[in-house]
C-alpha cells in the first residue's frame, strides 16, 4: 500500500493494502508475502494487512503452488478473499480454499 496504510488506517478502516497489486504467477505471489510480512505487527482484531485477492485456481500456478498461497494468507491473517470466479474453478481449488485447519490459524 502506498504510504504505508498499516500504520495508520485502523483508525479509519478494518483492512488495508500493504502491497501492489498481485499475479497469478508464483514470483508475483511470494514477493506480496513478503512485501506484506514487514507489517505483521500491524495486523490483528479489528485491523487486517492485505497483501491482495487469493490467485488460487486462476490458472497461472501449479496445484502445488496454489496451496502455499492460500496457507501464506491464512497465516498472515490476509483477508481470503477470492480473485476470480468460483463457478468455473475446478474441484482441486475448490478444496484449497475450504480448508478448515487454514481457517482456523486465519480467524
Amino acid at each position: 500500500g502506498e504510504a504505508d496504510p498499516a500504520t495508520w488506517a485502523r483508525g479509519v478502516g478494518n483492512s488495508w493494502r500493504t502491497t501492489g497489486d498481485i499475479q497469478d504467477k508464483w514470483e508475483s505471489m511470494i514477493s506480496r508475502a513478503d512485501e506484506n510480512d514487514k507489517w505483521a505487527g500491524h495486523a490483528g482484531p479489528g485491523g487486517w494487512n492485505d497483501p491482495d485477492m487469493l490467485e488460487v485456481g486462476n490458472g497461472g500456478m501449479t496445484t502445488e503452488e496454489y496451496p502455499s498461497h492460500f496457507t501464506k494468507w491464512a497465516l498472515a491473517k490476509a483477508p481470503l478473499l477470492i480473485g476470480g470466479n468460483a463457478r468455473a474453478m475446478g474441484d482441486e481449488p475448490q478444496e484449497i480454499l475450504i480448508t478448515e485447519k487454514a481457517f482456523a490459524v486465519n480467524q
